[in-house]
């Protein structure tokens, strides 16, 4: 599937092909209760992680000696990756207003068409579950693996994380060669690296390079808010290669090829896969929850220049990031976190840019404390901070609608009657079903006759099934009925 960001246009490409768009199938998520009142299925016995391969051993001792062929190491790999074909059914509804000028009444046609896809995988444990991209699973209706002796099996999503483009499948067979898992973090620019997949079909392919940059963030993801630390390597990356291994000398796996950039579609030495550290943490996620729940620290940031460094009484060489907003009542705010601080490490690590801060809190999971080293006015802080859940939309009400309390600047900017009260819808998706009767500057007065006056009141009001709203939009009031599934 192509993948061209209006703001680079033809340039950048996901590298299966020529996928199916995308959903993922998210099985083992929680069912919400129904609002015919009829029970929902129970939930599903909860799955735990297979144990994974690992090699956290260098690749080399710094003295590596010439090597004639690579075959030995290779090999095992090849069994360890795996095509995925999908299938997507496509309705189309034609217009044929041409047709009725000429002959009258003419009916609309409904058309189905089957859209067909190609990717990778990776074989993470010998009862069946693979590792591959999220977009190389979206949307698909069916799924087929085809294993590297040509066996195939029909596959489900366990689930599916596009912020980081990771998806996990499950065949039902045993007995397989799983992959063996290396510490992405310790790769260097410079090591070899070999791209295992299915470029265009053509059958399983080994191509090689080296490791070209680390923690490239290239806005692949933007339509989503991605979490992008990839890996960027010039071995040859084609379309059908997603979802697939990148390999070091030792053929172990660092990393899942994602995506290329290049005008023509081809490779032209410039692709990138995401570091098998992050995969397998959203990976572990998925199969056990069916879902990822990221950290959450509660602060806004901007980089640290050498001239606000000097001002915040810091060399101006000091790497790191400037806090300019804490939330609050958030877990940074907690542990004393202030605006103006300046967080040089997290758990030791040093911390330099926004993107590296984000993806640092973002991999822990809620409930971690964290050890951060601060600079305050110059002189060294620490505290520890007990992270809570990131919400994508903290201020989500019903689907595709963010509600927020009134306060004076919402009574300015939404024209309010001084005398109302409730809470103000902020935003409104345009797909949402509730578009039409909640614009934006509409307040809910009352759900289901009980007051409400903040998000967490009108949350609490809700159940599954149908609700009624007191609504108040420009000066005229009536109630509505919205449906909670």
């Amino acid at each position: 599937m192509q993948v061209t960001p209006h703001h680079f246009m033809n340039h950048r490409i996901f590298s299966s092909f020529p996928a199916a768009s995308a959903v993922a199938l998210a099985f083992g998520l929680a069912v919400a209760a129904r609002a015919d009142g009829i029970a929902p299925a129970p939930a599903p016995a909860p799955v735990k992680m297979p144990e994974l391969k690992t090699d956290f051993t260098p690749v080399d001792n710094g003295s590596s000696a010439p090597i004639a062929s690579y075959a030995d190491i290779v090999e095992p790999v090849r069994r360890a990756v795996v095509s995925i074909k999908t299938s997507k059914t496509v309705h189309e509804h034609l217009d044929n207003p041409i047709l009725r000028q000429f002959f009258g009444d003419t009916p609309d046609e409904d058309h189905t068409t089957k859209e067909v896809g190609l990717g990778s995988g990776v074989i993470v444990s010998s009862d069946g579950f693979i590792l591959t991209n999220n977009h190389v699973v979206e949307d698909a209706d069916e799924l087929t693996v085809v294993l590297s002796d040509d066996r195939e099996f029909p596959a489900k999503v366990v689930g599916s994380d596009p912020k980081t483009d990771v998806a996990v499948v499950k065949i039902d067979t045993t007995g397989l060669q799983a992959i063996t898992f290396a510490d992405s973090d310790k790769l260097r620019v410079g090591d070899v690296v070999f791209a295992v997949g299915n470029p265009l079909d053509v059958g399983e392919t080994v191509t090689m390079g080296i490791v070209s940059a680390k923690s490239r963030n290239v806005h692949i993801l933007d339509d989503v808010a991605g979490y992008e630390d990839f890996i960027q390597t010039d071995a040859a990356i084609n379309l059908g290669n997603s979802g697939g291994a990148l390999v070091d000398a030792k053929g172990r796996l660092v990393g899942i090829n994602s995506a290329i950039v290049s005008p023509s579609r081809g490779n032209i030495g410039i692709g990138f896969a995401v570091p098998v550290n992050l995969a397998a943490g959203v990976m572990k996620s998925l199969i056990e929850t069916g879902t990822v729940t990221r950290g959450f620290l509660g602060v806004g940031s901007e980089p640290l220049t050498p001239e606000v460094a000097e001002q915040v009484h810091l060399p101006g060489n000091t790497k790191g990031v400037i806090i300019t907003d804490v939330i609050p009542e958030g877990p940074a705010a907690k542990a004393g976190v202030q605006l103006g601080d300046v967080i040089l490490k997290i758990n030791g690590k040093e911390i330099q840019s926004r993107d590296e801060l984000r993806l640092t809190i973002a991999e822990m999971p809620p409930g971690s404390k964290v050890s951060i080293d601060l600079s305050r006015d110059g002189k060294p802080v620490g505290v520890n901070v007990v992270l809570t859940q990131f919400a994508d939309a903290p201020n989500e009400l019903l689907s595709g609608v963010q509600v927020d309390k009134i306060n004076d600047e919402a009574r300015k900017r939404f024209e309010l009657d001084p005398r109302i009260t409730g809470v103000v819808v902020t935003d409104v998706k345009e797909n949402s079903e509730h578009a039409e009767d909640l614009p934006v500057g509409a307040v809910i007065i009352e759900i289901n006759r009980v007051p409400v006056a903040d998000v967490e009141t009108a949350r609490a009001s809700l159940h599954p099934g149908h609700n009624l709203l007191l609504v108040s939009y420009r000066g005229y009031q009536r109630y509505i009925v919205v449906t909670v599934r």
